[in-house]
């Protein structure tokens, strides 16, 4: 028993000697104890003899044992004999018997609480299972007397109740406004009965009625293109109301399906995106906007799309395009990269799964291609089987077996846009969808398939079959016979940028670019984020996952979620919000569920960006011998463009708000210079450019009568050398007097335009700049009935908007003849006031009609007197030298707004102009 030093063994303590009944050496002289494994023995117990003769010992500790201590013990215990004598010489010893020695528990100990106080919190309106568990321990060792048999409330009249495993539950709905915190008493008791040596306190707070959810939801979210990334949900946190869950989930989904092909990128042309992202230029564009260089594509319909690329829909029939031989002959080889953007099903179908999966058993043939090498035919198809994509490769139909590449994907069945990039470089494969990565799932050898006929084509959305044959009858009764190719395989979708670039294969860095949104779901900082926190987020940034499992760090981690846009001119426009939230508990009888909040984002309009030209007059005049050399005129020599981007700043000192303007680097997408009236006849005007700079740059040019247009994404700098370069030639003989051309540029795919910039070009004839030709006239313009007899039936030319040649009638003629007279008049009384001006007055009124000086007198009709005031040409300078000679010259197309000069020089050598 514990706290005794008695050991009772069962059997009793007994050694016999077969010496016996021998003195001495038949007796048993004592018991030795020895260590046992448990280190019990000789430290705590010993054996005494109560008996020589019968061998009857006695075992006993040397001290009273504690159960709490150590409840077992063992240890080997050898008798031995009294030997020859009384001294015990040539003692025998026994072999050893083993002693286990169990402890009896007594109940000394009673039961005490883990904690003095328990507190729990609960809302009202609600019964709980268990609110909150105390616990108590005994320290005795036997389970006999160390469990905890019961507990009990000794506080009466509480609406609570206490199982024996110490869980507290309420047994009524609890209401905060009658007891907003409830205190009572608990004890325990042990299977021996033993009653706690100090009780417990609880204390229960009632918690007004809890709504679990999101708070702090914000349905409405604005942005301001050019902010950057904005927090989505700055003050968004979940309320569990006490529920205990281990694991939460969340997916915000941002949808910009309506956005272009899938989201906010560059409103660029296909062509002008792969040069900025460094892409190998070469590519061959299989679905060209319809012209008549390119015509294959005219029959196909087509979508309106927001940005610059042309979406073109097939119906899976009769919608293909065939693409020219021309354009396959330069797509020979084996190594090719294609690219194209993709949606399955129709324009109106919406993107959801159960529509479009297992809906289309047949097979759908996006591109199909036979392609002459150097003397072989390669084969290709590129199709799609449900949510399967396949590439089915020929090296060569004549003597090579074909092998299939095959892609399990689920964005082929999902009905959104997506970004194929196929890189082939036989036998190696490599898929890119939306920038990520794809290896083909299964390679193999497709067995006996007919060899493709050896000529050379290309199918855009099927395939060719066999060949059908249909008869026309004629009116004479005989009949035409025509062949029809069978398509197979239609393609039953949407198709955008289907391009092939022969060569090397694109790296990923291009097609990643290629593929970039500018707008998307991000997380603002994960250094921030707690521990246990997993963020994922979705190639094209439209899906943001959350888990974690602790719901503070899950709240601090859903307010980090940011929305951001790299375009500085954002498409404007809503995206709608989904915010879809599942939650775990450890009762799953009792988890919530939360609904899922809807909300949208509102893209705010940007800043229009203003492109200014200028650096232009609107007047240009240039002798005529100029615009007919080799090199022509340059139109715009001194042009300057500006972007810049007004937006409103207080002004402090008045409190209103004004116009900043900024000047930004921005890039040009197209710049276009057009002869206002009519076209340019090319038998004798012509505008001209460097065609090799254009092209170095990676630009496209359009130059026809009509106009000549700069295409491409490039920066303001390039677009101002390309247009300082153009030239406008006139070919000899063929002058005009005045031809208006209009420049305008663009960017963001036309989205937005730059002022209007007009320039008069005016070609000056010889006879027009240089004062020697004008003499040969003098005398005839000085007959005026006989010239106003030739003007009297001369009919002139209908004006034209494009030309300075004015319609002149009679009357102006005759206003311009009065004129001249006026001023031969007013020339006369000049000349006389010089000596005498009282008397010359009276004199130059009877006599000015009738007497004239001559002598010194020259007059010059000047037509362009305006454009030669602009260019710096004096009137005063074209008659230097030549001041003793008078002429007169006035042109058969002479207008209403010419001038006549009179330059005339006095007897003290002085010049007086008029």
């Amino acid at each position: 028993m514990e706290n005794d030093n008695t050991v009772l063994l069962n059997p009793p303590l007994f050694a016999l000697d077969k010496d016996a009944p021998l003195h001495y050496a038949g007796e048993i002289c004592g018991f030795r104890v020895h260590n046992g494994p448990l280190g019990s023995g000789t430290v705590q117990f010993e054996a005494v003899v109560l008996d020589r003769s019968t061998g009857e010992g006695l075992v006993r500790s040397k001290e009273p044992l504690d159960c709490e201590s150590q409840r077992e013990h063992s240890f080997t215990i050898q008798a031995y004999d009294c030997g020859e004598g009384p001294d015990g010489v040539n003692s025998k010893k026994s072999h050893k018997a083993t002693v286990h020695v169990r402890v009896n528990d007594v109940n000394e100990f009673s039961p005490v609480f883990v904690e003095r106080r328990y507190e729990a919190s609960v809302p009202e309106g609600r019964l709980f299972d268990r609110i909150v568990r105390v616990e108590a321990l005994d320290a005795d060792c036997s389970p006999q007397y160390s469990q905890i048999c019961f507990y009990d409330i000794i506080t009466p009249n509480v609406p609570f109740a206490i199982d024996n495993d110490g869980n507290i539950k309420n047994t009524e709905p609890l209401d905060s406004k009658q007891q907003h915190v409830h205190t009572f008493w608990v004890t325990a008791f042990d299977c021996g009965k033993n009653r706690a040596q100090a009780d417990a306190q609880v204390a229960i707070t009632v918690k007004p009625s809890c709504k679990p959810g999101w708070m702090g939801w914000t349905k409405r979210v604005e942005y301001t293109p050019g902010s950057g990334s904005i927090p989505l949900f700055p003050s968004l946190h979940l309320e569990t109301c006490e529920e205990t869950v281990w694991n939460i989930q969340a997916t915000v989904e941002l949808q910009t399906g309506h956005i272009g092909k899938g989201c906010d990128r560059d409103s660029y042309s296909d062509r002008s995106v792969r040069r900025l992202c460094g892409a190998v230029r070469g590519e061959v564009d299989l679905l060209p906007p319809p012209s008549p260089a390119a015509n294959w594509t005219a029959a196909l319909p087509t979508l309106p799309s927001s940005d610059s690329s042309l979406v073109f829909s097939f119906n899976g029939s009769n919608h293909v395009a065939v693409v020219p031989d021309p354009v396959v002959s330069a797509l020979s080889g084996d190594h090719f990269t294609l690219q194209l953007w993709m949606r399955r099903g129709g324009a109106n179908i919406q993107p959801t799964t159960t529509q479009t999966r297992g809906s289309r058993k047949e097979e759908e043939i996006i591109v199909c291609s036979t392609m002459k090498n150097d003397d072989s035919y390669s084969h290709y198809s590129l199709s799609v089987h449900g949510c399967r994509l396949s590439l089915f490769y020929w090296p060569d139909v004549s003597a090579a077996r074909p092998v299939k590449f095959l892609w399990k994907l689920e964005q082929v069945c999902d009905s959104e846009w997506h970004h194929l990039s196929l890189s082939v470089q036989f036998p190696s494969v490599t898929l890119y969808v939306d920038g990520v990565t794809f290896d083909p799932a299964l390679i193999h050898d497709n067995g006996a398939i007919p060899n493709p006929a050896p000529r050379q084509r290309m199918f855009i959305g099927a395939c060719w079959g066999e060949y059908t044959h249909i008869h026309s009858p004629r009116l004479d009764g005989s009949a035409v016979t025509a062949a029809a190719v069978k398509y197979v395989g239609g393609y039953h979708g949407l198709l955008s940028g289907v391009t092939v670039r022969p060569g090397s294969v694109e790296p990923h860095s291009v097609v990643e670019c290629l593929y970039a949104c500018r707008e998307g779901l991000d997380f603002g900082d994960l250094e921030t984020l707690g521990s246990g926190m997993k963020v994922h987020v979705n190639p094209s940034q439209s899906v943001l996952v959350l888990e974690g499992d602790d719901i503070e760090s899950f709240n601090r981690a859903v307010q980090q979620v940011t929305y951001r846009n790299s375009l500085r001119f954002a498409t404007p426009g809503v995206r709608p919000l989904k915010l879809t939230t599942s939650l775990r508990c450890f009762n799953e009888e009792s988890c919530l569920t939360l609904k899922q909040l809807e909300g949208y984002l509102v893209v705010l309009q940007p800043d229009a960006p203003q492109i200014s030209l200028s650096g232009v007059g609107p007047h240009l005049a240039r002798p005529a011998p100029e615009f007919e050399g080799s090199r022509g005129v340059p139109l715009f020599p001194e042009l300057r463009i500006i972007c810049s981007l007004s937006h409103a700043v207080n002004t402090a000192a008045q409190g209103m708000e004004a116009l900043m303007s900024d000047a930004v680097a921005h890039t040009l997408d197209g710049c276009e210079v057009q002869p206002l009236g009519e076209e340019l006849n090319p038998e004798r005007e012509e505008l001209m450019v460097d065609l090799d700079v254009v092209r170095e740059r990676g630009l496209e040019i359009i130059n026809t009568t009509a106009y000549i247009a700069i295409t491409g994404a490039e920066s303001i700098s390039v677009y101002e050398d390309i247009l300082r370069s153009i030239r406008y030639r006139l070919a000899k003989g063929s002058a005009r007097f005045e031809r208006r051309f209009r420049l305008s540029c663009s960017e963001m795919n036309g989205r937005y335009t730059s002022n209007e910039l007009t320039l008069e070009v005016t070609s000056l004839t010889q006879h027009l700049y240089h004062p020697s030709h004008l003499l040969a006239s003098q005398q005839q313009f000085l007959h005026p009935s006989h010239h106003a007899g030739e003007l009297s039936g001369h009919t002139l030319p209908n004006p034209h908007r494009n030309s300075v040649v004015p319609g002149a009638a009679t009357v102006i003629i005759m206003v311009c003849v009065g004129f001249l007279v006026v001023m031969v008049i007013l020339g006369v009384f000049r000349i006389r006031s010089i000596h005498r001006r009282g008397e010359s007055t009276r004199g130059g009124a009877k006599e000015g009609s009738g007497q004239w000086d001559d002598s010194a007198l020259t007059i010059i009709v000047n037509p362009m007197e305006s454009y030669e005031s602009r260019m710096g040409i004096s009137a005063d300078t074209e008659g230097e030298g030549e001041e003793d000679e008078e002429a007169v010259e006035t042109p058969d197309d002479a207008s209403d707004d010419q001038r006549i000069i009179i330059k005339k020089e006095g007897r003290d050598g002085s010049a007086r102009r008029y």
